[in-house]
């Protein structure tokens, strides 16, 4: 396993990290099968686990912290978030200072653990003055129960308020986004978030690194009757044709280099130096130390000019046979 500095800090994590959102906790994945998936990727060097309380409505924190039962917590990074409405409550949402403070106290129950490693906003709160949330976050730090706290899907400009108020509160700064980033999923990242983080000092782990199940190639030919296509209603609008030429195109060249489409995939989001980690999703243990093969793919120069050319041409439009 490689592991990567995050920003500045000091916190190492795994470059390839397993993600619970989905997944955990749900219908999808029986509980057993999801513990034996999590403790595969564990003793397999995988050290950080990315979860949030939305997921399942916190039963994904629950298996979690069922699965590591057993396991040194320091020789682990677990993450949560909050920001999504948990309930009804006109309170059990957002990054106010109470629901930020119930949410974490709620997490650390369901993992069974004293403190989270990483604590993201799981969305910029327009509602909310970051002030609030930054102060709220800053408590649970000196109370110890959060580390490190991250942000996901926050926006340069948000990026650069977020540092910009913790530094003039003398609280402790954003370490880390977590942003949707894959090869047929760029365009968030790479069009000002990256200079933003860079100034911060900060890194990204990314979500859905192999673009919702898309960059396996499994949906090169057909629409596999277990696959997420029939499960999750608006993953219909997220798999486009244009996706799936560029997919086979790019399964074509992972077979010239003898790896795997999903390898190649993830290899590719790894060689951003700003990337820390790339949270997968397994559903199966084969999926987990499938997954660990793009640690051991090499993107040249000569082979990422063959990637980018195929991610910016806008090929021919096919249809299933």
């Amino acid at each position: 396993m490689e592991y990567r500095k995050v920003g500045q800090w000091g916190l190492k994590v795994s470059a390839i990290s397993l993600g619970a959102w989905l997944t955990y906790g749900s219908d999808r994945v029986a509980q057993e099968t999801a513990i034996q998936c999590i403790r595969t990727a564990i003793e397999n060097g995988v050290n950080f686990i990315d979860v949030a309380d939305i997921y399942a409505r916190g039963q994904a924190e629950e298996v979690v912290g069922e699965a590591i039962k057993g396991y040194t917590r320091s020789d682990l990074v677990i993450s949560t978030k909050a920001f999504w409405p948990m309930s009804d409550n006109v309170n059990n949402r957002g990054l106010s200072r109470k629901h930020i403070v119930e949410s974490v106290n709620a997490s650390l129950k369901r993992f069974g653990t004293d403190y989270v490693d990483i604590f993201f906003c799981h969305r910029f709160d327009e509602n909310v003055p970051v002030e609030e949330t930054v102060r709220a976050i800053e408590d649970l730090i000196r109370q110890g129960k959060i580390l490190y706290w991250g942000t996901s899907m926050w926006n340069a400009s948000n990026i650069t308020e977020g540092v910009a108020v913790a530094k003039a509160l003398n609280a402790n700064r954003p370490i880390v986004e977590q942003p949707e980033y894959n090869m047929l999923d760029r365009q968030f990242v790479e069009t000002g978030l990256e200079t933003a983080l860079e100034r911060a000092g900060m890194s990204m782990v990314v979500w859905s690194p192999l673009a919702q199940g898309i960059l396996t190639g499994k949906y090169n030919d057909s629409i596999p009757n277990d696959s997420r296509y029939h499960s999750v209603e608006w993953f219909k609008d997220h798999l486009t044709q244009e996706k799936i030429e560029k997919t086979r195109q790019i399964s074509a060249l992972a077979a010239e280099m003898g790896t795997t489409t999903a390898a190649l995939a993830i290899a590719w989001v790894l060689k951003n130096p700003l990337v820390a980690s790339a949270i997968t999703g397994a559903t199966k243990i084969s999926q987990v130390t499938e997954n660990l093969k793009g640690l051991d793919v090499k993107i040249t120069p000569e082979i990422d000019a063959k990637i980018e050319a195929i991610l910016q041409n806008k090929p021919v439009v096919k249809k299933y046979a």
